[in-house]
């Protein structure tokens, strides 16, 4: 049987198709969206990081177009969602607690994310903190610094910002709902009323494998090397996975120009080939998140988009080539671009402070429609009524170059 040959660009449809930003959304969201776009990206990363927008709902609306934010905490809130580390700390499923219970029971494999000495030095403290939670219901750390100075109180002395983040990453407690974005916990027992390790639980290796299978699902089209990342595994043995995976049917090797052979997931396959033509066609165009899955991988963004990013928010200022927090931008299929940014919510304006375009990208009418709409767009999101523009790549938005009034638009 013959392999499959595909374009660059092709594979980057692929891509993009399967994590939902290939064409525009073709409806208003919905409520029900929020869920089911985590399930196709399999998990949300989360970032506290406010310069524009928190990260968790900026890759949401890449995805989904203008929604109300609410909606990604009524999702927490309603038992639909969990968070847990998975990439980094991220939204998930619910329904896949068992996927990450296993790293709750084997709290020590965590790393910097749990201190066991510290949980056994601060037991009596700890044991009453989840009597406290027990008896008095969910908490937040915030819940248990007091006001006045010296006032008494098991809670003014007690370090509950890390024990509550010990028992969180030990399982013993669990994110039920955000207020203001600060997490406020519950204990496990309570919110999973129903779970039983023993019956429930999953091993570690049955639970990587289903991770193992998500990330081809979300990624869509991928090397082998790119799997691991997406849910912060060890590097599997990969021939023989792939080879299970060949046998099975879930994914087909495939032959891709500039990148040579990689793996097609058989949801992938199945859209190529019931595309028009054959063809997959890209007329999205979006601001993105620096923690969107697209770009999270830095290796898999550079190899299939050919595009270098690096967060620069903990470099110093002076060392910074782009910027603070730099969005990356789509345009049909590319990442064509990068701005930096920062939204004055007093003012409802959307400061661009730089905007560069990636090397060899050429200023056409629909390139410049389609980032004045993604950018536009995004700013009526944010309830923004003015851009500025302070650096343009030289030809870009002509005539407009210090910015525009979204409303004139």
């Amino acid at each position: 049987m013959s392999v499959l040959q595909l374009s660059l660009n092709e594979a980057r449809h692929l891509h993009l198709a399967a994590q939902g930003l290939l064409k525009k959304p073709r409806r208003r969201a919905r409520p029900k969206d929020i869920l089911s776009t985590i399930q196709q990206m399999s998990l949300l990363q989360i970032d506290t990081i406010n310069v524009v927008a928190r990260s968790p709902y900026l890759v949401l609306f890449s995805r989904l177009g203008s929604y109300p934010q609410h909606w990604l905490d009524e999702s927490l809130r309603s038992g639909e969602l969990m968070e847990y580390w998975a990439h980094e700390a991220c939204f998930l499923p619910r329904s896949d607690f068992a996927l990450v219970r296993h790293r709750m029971l084997n709290p020590d494999n965590m790393g910097w994310k749990y201190h066991r000495a510290w949980m056994e030095e601060h037991a009596g403290s700890i044991a009453e903190l989840l009597a406290h939670i027990g008896q008095n219901g969910p908490v937040r750390s915030a819940d248990f610094t007091h006001p006045r100075k010296g006032a008494s109180g098991w809670w003014e002395w007690k370090p509950h910002k890390r024990h509550l983040e010990g028992l969180f990453t030990a399982g013993e407690v669990m994110v039920v709902e955000r207020r203001n974005f600060h997490r406020v916990y519950d204990l496990t027992q309570r919110v999973m009323p129903d779970w039983d390790d023993e019956r429930d639980a999953l091993s570690r290796e049955d639970a990587e494998a289903i991770m193992l299978r998500n990330s081809a699902r979300s990624l869509g089209i991928f090397r082998p090397q790119w799997l691991a990342d997406y849910y912060r595994l060890r590097q599997p043995s990969l021939p023989g996975l792939l080879a299970a995976w060949q046998e099975e049917g879930l994914v087909v090797p495939v032959n891709v120009e500039a990148l040579g052979e990689m793996w097609l997931h058989r949801d992938a396959l199945a859209q190529l080939e019931s595309a028009p033509g054959g063809k997959l066609i890209a007329s999205h165009s979006a601001v993105l998140s620096p923690f969107d899955p697209v770009v999270w991988d830095r290796k898999r963004a550079e190899q299939l988009f050919n595009f270098s990013y690096r967060l620069e928010c903990y470099t110093p200022a002076p060392k910074r080539q782009y910027g603070y927090f730099v969005l990356p931008l789509l345009h049909q299929g590319k990442l064509v671009g990068r701005m930096d940014s920062k939204i004055h919510r007093k003012s409802q304006e959307l400061e661009i402070f730089s905007l560069w375009l990636e090397e060899g990208v050429k200023i056409t009418r629909g390139l410049e429609q389609g980032l004045r709409r993604a950018i536009n767009d995004f700013a009526r999101w944010q309830s923004v009524e003015r851009i500025l523009c302070r650096r343009l790549p030289e030809g870009l938005f002509v005539g407009q170059e210090q910015g525009w009034e979204i409303n004139a638009d």
